[in-house]
């Protein structure tokens, strides 16, 4: 457990803010690559909209500053572990000042596709010290409630095959040589993704949702967990999980 409030910093707080000013929401998806974190985010966005909330949706390598930067340096290969790391803090960093918090001043619900669960578990993953990456992500803010979409590798390489058709270079640890190949090296680093989420979740108080299951069920479970943490969203009768597909959209991190 953390012993910190919603909307408190972990650890060192940005300079200037006001945490009393936050009235919003803050919930994150957290979960490994393939796992169905886009599907579920669209459909709770289209949902929580409807039911009159003004809603941010985010994630990781999305900023002004440094998403396109960091897109371009995975086109390219070029990415040590740390400086993935840093460049990946830094996206946050940028979306948190200049997203997260405005959006949380005016009441919006932020809904985050991944957090420094995320950025911790991928070093972690890569051999890098995990207290270092702790202290580096510190400035996060305690989010609401963190719901870890749960499933083991072997339910992923069904869902990445059917989904994208190919494994991702970056999702697959092949930068740093887990496997001969990327189905092999998908395995193995995806495998200490997970074990590395897993050790966060009780220390972080993870909501764990079984993933393995058909993305209705377990849209059903968040929209259930959700209704408890911003109420007026079981007022209206939820959007049809079908027409939220329809309106789905791949998301880079």
């Amino acid at each position: 457990m953390t012993g910190k409030t919603p909307l408190e910093f972990y650890a060192e707080p940005l300079p200037d803010v006001d945490i009393s000013e936050l009235q919003g929401k803050l919930i994150v998806i957290e979960g490994p690559d393939g796992v169905g974190r886009t599907t579920q985010i669209e459909r709770l966005r289209v949902w929580l909209e409807q039911s009159g909330h003004a809603v941010l949706d985010t994630g990781m390598a999305r900023s002004a500053l440094a998403g396109k930067g960091i897109q371009r340096a995975k086109e390219g290969n070029t990415f040590g572990p740390i400086t993935m790391t840093l460049f990946y803090a830094t996206d946050f960093a940028d979306r948190l000042e200049n997203e997260i918090l405005p959006a949380l001043r005016a009441g919006f619900v932020v809904i985050t596709d991944r957090y420094i669960f995320s950025l911790i578990a991928r070093a972690v993953a890569r051999g890098e010290d995990r207290n270092w990456i702790e202290k580096v992500a510190g400035f996060a803010l305690v989010p609401h409630a963190v719901f870890y979409l749960h499933a083991e590798v072997k339910d992923l390489v069904a869902r990445v095959v059917a989904g994208r058709g190919a494994f991702d270079y970056w999702e697959s640890g092949m930068d740093y040589g887990f496997g001969k190949d990327k189905y092999e090296s998908f395995l193995r680093y995806q495998a200490r993704v997970i074990r590395a989420l897993d050790q966060m979740a009780k220390k972080h108080e993870f909501r764990t949702i079984d993933a393995s299951r058909p993305p209705d069920k377990v849209f059903a479970d968040l929209q259930r967990a959700i209704s408890k943490i911003v109420p007026a969203a079981s007022k209206r009768k939820p959007v049809r999980p079908a027409a939220a597909s329809a309106r789905r959209a791949r998301r880079p991190g």
